[in-house]
């Protein structure tokens, strides 16, 4: 049926990790190769889809995207997890020196690292919903990170790779729902022979938990978020009693 299922897809370089939640509670996780996939796979039965990929990029001019400068503001310690992503162009470029004359002759700063290497994901996503308007009105972006913020309530301290901000990202769950543990632990499970860390999963739950309906409400970081030149929001959605920032 149309609408049931409520879904946080993380991108983790290689692949499509895909967390899902119905009216009940967890239902699956699933692994995909590419985000088609992923569409095809829940365009009948996704209310809404959070995926923590840039969605609405700028063309040309200044490159910092609002909600990104607001991400890093409320991240504390883990701004630097918030990247700006490249102009759109520079997400169709392989080499990273070809990607970074484009972003700088289009927007006037130079491209990092981090940017560049999330261009495939990027551009995947993007090509999906310019293409297919059925999938912009379901799928939106979000940032773990940001979300994780948003549940404990104050800045994470660890890097997600660490063990320490694994066990701050468990508590944080758990927190929030006491059967979070056990459902990291299924959905690490079922992502057994495909190249997917424990914190690719715990990313992709946060996302999960943050689309499905529970306590607080979705925001969005801005809260009026622009649109870039394709009409697709610039905005990370979150989800939290109260606003993380007044803008």
């Amino acid at each position: 049926m149309a609408g049931q299922l409520h879904v946080g897809v993380h991108w983790s370089g290689e692949s499509w990790l895909a967390v899902a939640f119905d009216a009940d509670g967890y239902d699956h996780t699933a692994v995909f190769e590419g985000i088609g996939d992923c569409w095809s796979r829940y365009e009948e039965t996704a209310s809404q889809i959070l995926v923590d990929v840039p969605v609405g990029l700028v063309e040309s001019g200044d490159p910092v995207r609002r909600c990104d400068a607001l991400a890093r503001s409320v991240l504390g310690p883990r701004r630097a997890a918030v990247f700006d992503p490249p102009v759109r162009e520079a997400t169709r470029k392989r080499r990273y020196s070809t990607a970074n004359r484009v972003h700088e002759r289009k927007s006037d700063a130079p491209l990092s690292e981090a940017a560049f290497e999330a261009r495939e994901g990027i551009a995947m996503c993007d090509e999906l919903l310019r293409e297919v308007p059925e999938a912009a009105a379901v799928v939106r972006e979000s940032h773990p990170e940001v979300c994780f913020r948003a549940f404990a309530g104050e800045p994470l301290e660890y890097d997600r790779e660490t063990a320490g901000g694994y066990a701050e990202r468990m508590r944080t769950l758990a927190h929030y729902d006491r059967d979070a543990p056990p459902l990291v632990q299924n959905a690490a499970e079922a992502t057994a022979g495909h190249d997917v860390t424990v914190a690719d999963v715990l990313d992709a739950v946060v996302l999960a938990y943050t689309v499905r309906p529970g306590e607080g409400k979705l925001r969005t970081l801005p809260a009026d978020p622009p649109t870039d030149t394709a009409g697709l929001p610039m905005a990370l959605v979150y989800r939290s009693a109260a606003p993380l920032t007044e803008s």
